[in-house]
């Protein structure tokens, strides 16, 4: 269903939002942290391969 990086911090960012919402700041947290890392790593990875 999800593949890749970017997929994983989309499902990352969204598990974020709902934990957020039922009021679970610490999981949200997390899980936004995961989804910034995920997104960082494929930005790097995608300039990597572009210079490649």
């Amino acid at each position: 269903m999800v593949n890749g990086l970017l997929g994983l911090a989309i499902l990352f960012f969204i598990l974020a939002l709902v934990f957020a919402v039922l009021g679970a700041r610490g999981i949200a947290g997390i899980s936004m942290s995961i989804a910034k890392w995920l997104v960082i790593i494929f930005i790097v990875l995608a300039i990597i391969a572009l210079l490649l």
